[in-house]
Order: C-alpha cells, then structure tokens, then sequence
C-alpha cells in the first residue's frame, strides 16, 4: 500500500508530557560522545547560567521518537515501518533542553512527496516546555521505500 498523500497537513495529538531526567541526559552524553562538561555535571552546567545539566542537541529525537510513532501507528498512512529509511533530521532550537523540562510535541505531517516509486513524509515536531514556550522543532524525513 502507497503512503496516504491525504497526511500532508495533518496534526496530530499533543503527546504526554516528558520529563526530562539528569540521569538520562549522562546516559545520552555517554552515548554519543558528548564532551562538555554541562552535560553531565550539574555544577558546570549552573556556572554556564543554566538550571541543570543540558542535554546534547540530538536528545531532542528522545522526544520526537513519541510523536513518529503516533504516525507510524497511524492506520490510514500506508507506512510499512520494515521499508522505512530515515532521510534527513534537523533541529531549530528556542533555547536548550535541560534537565527538568516537561516536554510535550505535537507532530504535523509538513508534506508526502513520491519520488521513483518512493514516498517521503516530512514531519514536523513542535516541542514546548511546561508553560507551552517552544524549545525546538525537530524535523524528520522518512523515506517509504516502494514495492521491488
């Protein structure tokens, strides 16, 4: 099944409020090889001006990951995950993601192009902190390979 070009433009729910945890922040540094020290050590972080310790830019996928999967679970999008490629992330940030922020995103499929039997879905994540201040965006393109 082709992917529902009827997405584009489509909103999704906002997902449950994430909170963001100290410990997954170190976790996430360790884990991409993240050298600063703000990101694991809270007093290094707080002489840097900020709250807590700062998660690296790509933790934000830690909370779109809740938005893609309410499109991917989606029964109408025709979107086989087994013949999915990711094509492309970017970030634009308000303001860094720090520990104790309670996140939530809402996803809005930007657009769903075919291209050589392909499809690619652009979906957009809007992430606002507690007060609904936006964080960031984070912008995925999946690429749905087609039939061989």
């Amino acid at each position: 099944m082709p992917v529902n070009p009827e997405l584009q433009g489509r909103v999704f729910p906002p997902t449950e409020p994430y909170l963001v945890g100290r410990e997954k922040i170190r976790e996430f540094s360790r884990a991409v090889f993240a050298s600063s020290p703000i990101n694991t050590d809270v007093t290094a972080a707080r002489a840097a001006g900020y709250t807590d310790v700062v998660a690296p830019p790509t933790f934000a996928v830690v909370v779109q990951e809740l938005t893609l999967r309410q499109l991917l679970s989606e029964p109408d999008a025709g979107i086989d995950f087994t013949r999915v490629v990711h094509g492309d992330q970017r970030f634009s940030f308000t303001r860094p993601i720090v520990a104790g922020d309670e996140l939530t995103a809402t996803l809005t499929v930007a657009s769903v192009k075919s291209l050589g039997g392909h499809s690619m879905v652009t979906a957009e994540s809007s992430i606002v902190d507690a007060e609904g201040a936006h964080v960031l965006t984070a912008i995925s393109t999946l690429v749905v390979r087609g039939d061989e």
